[in-house]
This record gives C-alpha cells, structure tokens and sequence, in this order.
C-alpha cells in the first residue's frame, strides 16, 4: 500500500506506539502553508519507501493530544519513530534529501 496514512489520538497508539521498524508522521495543519509546500515530499516518501516505512499524517488541530505529548509547538514538524520511540525530529520545511538521510540512518 502506498500513500500516507492518517493518524489520530484514537489510532497513535496502534500505528506509531505499537508498530515495528520505523514510522514517519508528520504533524500538520490545513491552514499552515510550509505545511501544504512539504506534503508532495512526505507523499513522495511514502511511495518511495512503501513496504519499508510507515508514513502517516497528523493534523494537529484534530488531534491535540497526541501532538501536545509530543511537544509539537511549530509545524511542519515529522518525528520519526523506530518501534514506538522518537528516533529524529525535523522542523521546519525540508529538502526531501534530509528526510531521507534520516529515514537511511535508522533504517538496519
């Protein structure tokens, strides 16, 4: 399956929290333009690693709660996780190298 896969409180605990090997959510807003400009690349890396890495989509003004226990304060911010633990935080727009660079880091 490729594409992102949308993430919310209820589903945190079974995508992320629970899921083996590495998951990349980016937690966003509709309203935040860095947001919209980053999410060809954030589809583009589902594509590119399906079957590898989960990648999914958090909207932060939907799902507050996960993004408050996550210290999230600015968007775009994409948390990588490996086996439920935040691995990597990246802020901010992003070339789609720095991303894979990170993803490429934990991936063993």
């Amino acid at each position: 399956m490729t594409g992102e896969k949308q993430i919310t409180d209820a589903n945190f605990e079974a995508e992320v929290k629970k899921a083996k090997g590495l998951v990349l959510v980016d937690f966003y807003a509709d309203w935040c333009g860095p947001c919209r400009m980053l999410a060809p690349t954030v589809k583009k890396l589902s594509e590119d690693y399906a079957g590898k890495v989960k990648v999914g989509k958090l909207d932060v003004d939907k799902n507050f709660s996960t993004a408050a226990a996550y210290s999230v304060s600015g968007i775009p911010t994409v948390i990588l996780f490996k086996d439920g633990e935040p691995a990597e935080r990246l802020v901010g727009l992003q070339p789609a190298d720095v991303f894979e660079g990170v993803i490429n880091k934990y991936r063993s």
